[in-house]
């Protein structure tokens, strides 16, 4: 189903013939079926934090390697949105403007009854090259801070800004575009303290009856 934030669709957005799939649940195979749109999801990314890192070897000039590092990152950007998102995992989420100018945000995902399900090795690369190269991002914000390189300070930045912007956005597609992360949070924390409140209760319960 899809889930779409403020509005409703009039039809499937992917493009594929979801009425005609079949709705028994489809076993997911290892194989990558994308290989193209798995290399350049990578690809982009994984350039962009190499050439940060070895900027002063490959180049002596900043303007180059800055230059470098944003096409790569807006590369990263527009693809990891556009498609390998949509290939790598059936998810896909953008903003847009209605009749009345209000914005709004949209969160879909492609029916689990769809004939193009995502394999499990697709999304596992999917979700580890989303996850980790933004918390890279993050650590080199704090070491260009500490190491006094303020001149890379807008680089990185806009580095944690991109990948943090698709992390955000897929994450919403996967838990729902109207959940609220932070209730969620809360929820699961609660949760845990009152399994540990009851499991420390059930103890103490039980040495009172042995006790006595």
């Amino acid at each position: 189903m899809m889930r779409l934030d403020s509005q409703e669709a009039d039809a499937p957005l992917f493009g594929d013939d979801d009425d005609d799939a079949p709705t028994a649940t489809r076993q997911k195979k290892s194989e990558i079926k994308h290989p193209l749109a798995t290399f350049f999801h990578l690809f982009f990314r994984t350039s962009a934090i190499l050439v940060y890192l070895l900027c002063e070897i490959l180049s002596s000039s900043f303007i180059v390697c800055m230059v470098t590092i944003i096409l790569l990152l807006s590369c990263d950007f527009w693809t990891v949105k556009n498609v390998s998102g949509r290939l790598m995992v059936g998810l896909r989420w953008w903003n847009q403007v209605d009749e009345d100018g209000q914005s709004h945000w949209v969160f879909e995902s492609r029916p689990a009854t769809s004939r193009k399900v995502p394999t499990n090795s697709e999304s596992q690369i999917f979700w580890l090259g989303l996850v980790v190269c933004p918390v890279l991002w993050v650590i080199f914000v704090f070491s260009t801070l500490f190491s006094f390189k303020f001149k890379w300070l807008a680089v990185v930045i806009m580095g944690v800004a991109l990948q943090w912007a698709n992390l955000y956005g897929y994450v919403r597609c996967k838990v729902g575009g109207k959940t609220n992360l932070r209730s969620m949070a809360t929820n699961y924390l609660g949760s845990q303290f009152f399994k540990q409140v009851y499991s420390c209760y059930l103890k103490t319960d039980h040495i009172r009856h042995f006790s006595s």
